[in-house]
Order: C-alpha cells, then structure tokens, then sequence
C-alpha cells in the first residue's frame, strides 16, 4: 500500500475522542470516501480504508462513461453511534474537517452513520453538501443535484433506493461466482452477518434470486433455521441499527450466540458488519465454499491465506461492495437517471462484468480473487492519473 496523500488525527476537546481522515489520492483534485462511527476505530483502519477506496474508483473506470473515478479516501470517529454524545462529536468533527470537504473529500454513510445523520450533521457544521467538492467536475450541477436527489428519494418496496443498491451488487458478485462454478440458486444457503443497509439488502437479493438465507446475526446473536428465513419479516422488524426485533421469529427460527453464523452449514458467508471480524482463530470454523465481503476488510490477510489453502474462496470487498459508490456517481454524472429501474440495471451489468473479470483474471494468474481485483485497478491507475491528473 502506498504512502497517502494526507492522514490526520483529530481529538474532541469535549469528549476526548479521536477522529481521522485519510486522502489517499486526488484525481481531478477530489477524492471519495465515506465516514464510519464505531467504538475502537483506528487510523490505520481508515488508511486500509482509504487505500480501498482508490482501488474501487480504478475498477470502476469506464473511458467511454461520464463519471470519472476520483481518489480514494476516508473518515473515521473512534465511537459507538448508540452512544448519546455521538451526534454532537459527529458535528464538531465534520465542522474541524470543513475544509476538506468543501475542498476536495466527498463523503456519505459507513458504517455506524446513515446518510440522513450526516446530511443533517453536515448542514450544522456549516456545510451546503457532503459531496459538493465535487460540483466543480459537474456539466450542470443543478441538474446533476436534482437528480440525486430523486435518485435517494425513490424508494422500492418501502426501502430506499440508495440502501438498496449496494445489496443488489453484492448479490450480483456473488451470483456472477455460482454461475462460474455451475451451482444453482436453488441448492445454495447463505449465512448474513449485519441486517443493516448492506447485509439486509443483501439478503432480500439473494432471497429473490433463489437461495437460501439460512442465518443471519446482528448486535444480539445468530438467528438460524436451515430450512430458511423469512427475510421480509425480519427486515421489517429491524431497528435503525439493524438489530431485529424477536419477537418476529418464526417456528422453527433458533437464536445461537453471536459468531455461530460462521460456522452454519452453507455454501456462501457474507459478512456485512464489521472489519476483522474473521481472523486465523476463526477461519478454522469456516466450511462455506465462498466469502462475499459486503463489509469493508472483514477477513484478515493471515486468515484469506488459510481460506484459500483450504478452497475457501474471498470475493473481495473493493470489488463485491463497491456499487453504492458507484452507483453515487454513475446518478450525479448523469450515466444512468435517478430511477430503480435504471439503478439496478447498471448495478447488474457492472457489477457482473467486474466480478467476472476478477475472478477471470485470478484464474489465469493462479492467485486469488483479492490479487487479481489489485492488479486490475493498479493497472487503470496510471492511465486516469495520465489522463485526468492527480495529485501526490
């Protein structure tokens, strides 16, 4: 991983907590990266971020689209969302990084912050948008806001587009991997970890698709039946932070501790939660036959080595978990306009094209799929920084 660009520690002079930013790289002077809240977040963890960041701009480069990767960035808060002085940290935070925002890090939901709550955070730190250091690059700014702004107004089925979509790519990755291998919908479980924005959406997906969600675990546990669950009735009985009401379980849903959704017999695990949550202690636990990292860094280095040796195969998060950011850009740029129907379309064909050729590429190279996404976007970096100019 190269040296970035800007990193910086921030402490709270009320709380004593600490905050961090990280540019990893400019391109066109702006970078992407949203900011996540959670109790012991580090800065080197938003530096790995931030670096994953630059790599999901690069594999979604398209020399014939609109919307030009930016650099990557992110931001971090050291504390849980949950907690009551959270919302004010979070504003004095976004007004001490004013300046970058209004200069060159676009920024939105992670993990621990919905959008609405940095939207909001952001217009009382004093700022017009947390993405507006990137309408200068816009043709027609007004146009280009008034559709993202439908775009996040639209909602299917009673949930909203913009938590929708990164779901649907993580369900096209993981699609895209059984086709590959030949194994039907119908004859594969998946096991969640998160029913927040990522893993819910997820979950109802691949539902739809025809699999199986056989467990799924939140704050309070593992929910699990191996004949399936119901995932439209847990969806509705999930709280802001995705922790599910229990009284919705059905006959025949049993409630385990918090890590069983590791080891459920099923064919695809998808962690859609925390960082680091698999590691070499763990991974023994495993018998899934794929991982689809819908959360950011979810399996340590160490423990993929273990995987693969093992025919675990990691479906990277900088690929599998890259379309709600994408899908930002491909609305604001104007590739695609701000309905469901368009969304989900794109999302399907990019994030199916993308999937295949990493795990394409990972085959003819004999390395892993994390390998292959790497040398994809390291090979595109260089030609947006010739084309379009960075700065470093």
């Amino acid at each position: 991983m190269t040296t970035p660009l800007l990193s910086l520690t921030w402490t709270d002079d009320v709380t004593g907590r600490q905050g961090f930013l990280v540019i990893d790289r400019l391109v066109r002077g702006v970078s992407s990266g949203g900011l996540r809240m959670r109790p012991g977040c580090t800065l080197d963890e938003v530096a790995g971020l931030a670096h994953g960041m630059s790599l999901k701009e690069a594999l979604h480069y398209d020399p014939e689209a609109r919307y030009v990767p930016l650099g990557g960035a992110k931001g971090g808060i050291d504390c849980d969302p949950r907690d009551p002085e959270a919302y004010g940290l979070l504003v004095r935070y976004l007004r001490t990084m004013r300046p970058y925002i209004e200069s060159f890090w676009t920024t939105g939901e992670d993990l621990g912050l919905t959008l609405d709550v940095v939207d909001r955070a952001a217009s009382e730190a004093g700022l017009v948008s947390s993405v507006q250091a990137v309408y200068p690059l816009l043709d027609d700014e007004d146009g280009a806001r008034r559709r993202l702004a439908d775009a996040f107004a639209a909602e299917v089925d009673g949930i909203g587009l913009d938590e929708l979509v990164g779901g649907c790519g993580v369900a096209e990755s993981v699609l895209t991997a059984l086709d590959r291998a030949g194994l039907p919908c119908w004859r594969t479980r998946v096991a969640v970890q998160g029913l927040g924005t990522m893993g819910g959406a997820t979950a109802r997906f691949l539902t739809r698709a025809g699999l199986t969600v056989v467990a799924v675990a939140d704050i309070k546990g593992t929910i699990a039946n191996p004949a399936g669950l119901d995932i439209e009735a847990l969806l509705a009985a999930r709280d802001a932070y995705g922790t599910i009401d229990r009284a919705a379980l059905r006959r025949g849903d049993r409630e385990l501790p918090g890590d069983a959704w590791l080891s459920v017999e099923a064919e695809v695990l998808v962690p859609a939660a925390v960082s680091y949550v698999i590691d070499t202690a763990n991974q023994a636990r495993i018998s899934a036959r794929w991982i689809a990292e819908a959360a950011n860094m979810p399996v340590r280095p160490d423990a993929e080595r273990l995987l693969s040796a093992r025919g675990v195969t990691v479906l990277p998060d900088v690929v599998v978990n890259s379309a709600t950011n994408a899908w930002w850009w491909w609305t604001l740029f104007g590739d695609i306009g701000p309905s469901a129907d368009e969304a989900f379309a794109h999302t399907r064909r990019s994030m199916r094209a993308l999937t295949d050729l990493t795990l394409a590429r990972a085959e003819a190279d004999g390395t892993t799929p994390r390998a292959a996404a790497h040398a994809i976007a390291e090979e595109r970096l260089p030609v947006i920084a010739e084309r379009f100019g960075r700065y470093r």
